[in-house]
């Protein structure tokens, strides 16, 4: 692989049982500048039917699927949201707006208040179970995304957030180290050492990743799964060889890693055939991708033609 070939952005995938559609035309209501891209129905899956959603907030790409009740989101993977001050005039208005949409038949994590890091910061569990982290952004620092993926490393995996940024930066070609910040003495139950809070940019797609030593009673999940989307056969088998860690979970291009976070190593053309294709070649790929552990590009190709 070259070096300076840029893949495109990571895109969390949100496992929904029946909400796909309805929780993406609400989040568009929630966040400026948001839109759905693209629905599709896959047919003859072992989860039926289900409704496939591509859609866009505030810039961040987002696809969710209602798939069944097999996969429970949970905060080990939430959506840090920045309201940014020197971007937005009325930042601060927009913060508790957002926050007051998202807390219908929503549960508050943290309350909205200030924080010794952000002067409003808010992080709630919404309808749906997605959590957000709502921050008033100090202006001064290097500029951000409004929504960041922030991953959390909790139970079995507590204390592993800084081996595992410096694994997946290891792992993608065009990938930026930011900031690290760890817990120091007396800020107990955290051990001191562990990441309190780092951010690293893969494939244009800015991460955070933080530990967590309380025993929270969950970890990642199939639920929210990262997205990689490749041109060609030789991407999905760089990254096929190495991200996958867990045999057993390998099924219709889902792997997981060492620490349990689900990826999807697709391919760029099944998303076109899905956005674009008609329902029976639609149809014919599904059927080919069931089948399939790792994505073949011919095999999907030749199921598309017929």
């Amino acid at each position: 692989m070259s070096d300076t070939k840029k893949i495109q952005p990571i895109i969390p995938h949100l496992w929904f049982d029946k909400e796909a559609k309805e929780a993406a035309e609400f989040y568009c209501s929630v966040f400026p500048n948001s839109t759905i891209k693209s629905t599709a129905t896959l047919q003859g899956t072992p989860s039926g039917d289900p409704d496939l959603v591509s859609f866009s907030i505030w810039g961040q790409s987002f696809m969710a699927i209602s798939a069944g009740p097999y996969f429970k989101i949970n905060p080990s993977i939430s959506f840090i949201v920045n309201f940014d001050p020197s971007r937005e005039e009325n930042a601060r208005s927009m913060i508790d707006e957002v926050w007051n949409k998202l807390s219908d038949g929503g549960t508050a994590l943290m309350p909205i208040d200030k924080y010794p890091f952000s002067e409003r910061f808010g992080w709630i569990q919404d309808k749906y179970g997605v959590t957000w982290q709502l921050m008033l952004t100090n202006p001064e620092g290097e500029p951000r995304p409004e929504i960041i993926p922030s991953l959390l490393f909790v139970g079995d995996n507590f204390g592993k957030a800084e081996e595992a940024r410096e694994y997946y930066l290891s792992v993608f070609k065009n990938a930026k180290a930011g900031s690290l910040i760890r817990y120091g003495a007396g800020q107990g139950p955290n051990k001191e050492g562990t990441v309190m809070f780092s951010d690293f940019q893969l494939e244009e797609t800015w991460f955070t990743a933080m530990d967590g030593a309380l025993d929270h009673g969950f970890t990642f999940n199939e639920a929210i799964s990262l997205l990689v989307s490749c041109e060609t056969q030789e991407e999905i088998d760089y990254y096929w060889d190495k991200l996958s860690a867990v045999p057993e979970a390998e099924q219709c291009g889902w792997l997981k890693d060492k620490y349990g976070l689900s990826w999807q190593i697709t391919s760029s053309r099944l998303s076109e055939i899905m956005s674009n294709g008609t329902q029976d070649q639609r149809n014919r790929v599904t059927q080919a991708f069931l089948k399939m552990k790792k994505f073949d590009i011919a095999e999907l190709e030749k199921a598309f033609q017929g």
